[in-house]
């Protein structure tokens, strides 16, 4: 029997960083608005519009900052890169016949674009799922562990009763991690395929 595992995008398998933080300089820059790209980049993981308010963008906005933004990101894809042992990870998934699963708060056509960009397939890609939200798409999916850099996806994890694999590659430390249901830790994916190795037969 086949089993699935399935992964965040954003600082769990690309480094979104730099892009994010130049597009949303020049959101700011056009709609006249103190955004702080750098700073911005450092909270990856919530929904777009949460971030923007929580950047303190006017509520009223919001729509309009997210559309801007999502017409400027295409351009920035290129320029980002997958995190170290991404690509390993997702094989080392393939190479024991798993599947692989991403799910991802980023809006769902542009994780398609690095998907492409970086030449990898997978077995479903499910974005604009945040925290509990990513729960049914994992159970649907039938994911047995779900891999990810923020204490949202070890919350959705949980509530998908899969392993929950937390990676330090983002804004948590390991301590937040296991606060919030980690059942394991690793420093990146460069430590995954060894540990799927000791999982599985």
């Amino acid at each position: 029997m086949t089993f699935t595992v399935g992964f965040d995008l954003d600082m769990t398998l690309i480094d979104s960083r730099p892009g994010v933080a130049q597009a949303i300089d020049r959101v700011g820059v056009e709609f006249e608005l103190p955004l702080d790209g750098e700073k911005f980049s450092t909270r990856l993981g919530p929904p777009l519009a949460l971030l923007l308010a929580d950047a303190g963008a006017p509520d009223e906005l919001i729509p309009a900052l997210v559309t801007r933004y999502r017409e400027l990101y295409p351009s920035i894809v290129p320029q980002v890169p997958p995190l170290p042992g991404a690509e390993a990870a997702l094989d080392a998934v393939r190479d024991r016949g798993g599947r692989v699963l991403v799910v991802t708060g980023k809006h769902q056509p542009l994780a398609q674009l690095h998907l492409d960009e970086l030449g990898w397939k997978v077995h479903h890609l499910a974005g604009d799922l945040w925290s509990a939200g990513k729960a049914d798409v994992l159970r649907t999916y039938g994911a047995s562990v779900f891999v990810g850099d923020h204490a949202g996806d070890m919350v959705g994890a949980r509530a998908a009763d899969a392993v929950a694999v937390g990676v330090t590659t983002g804004p948590c430390d390991a301590e937040e991690l296991r606060d919030a249901g980690a059942d394991v830790i690793l420093g990146d994916l460069t430590e995954f395929p060894d540990w799927l190795a000791e999982r599985t037969p």
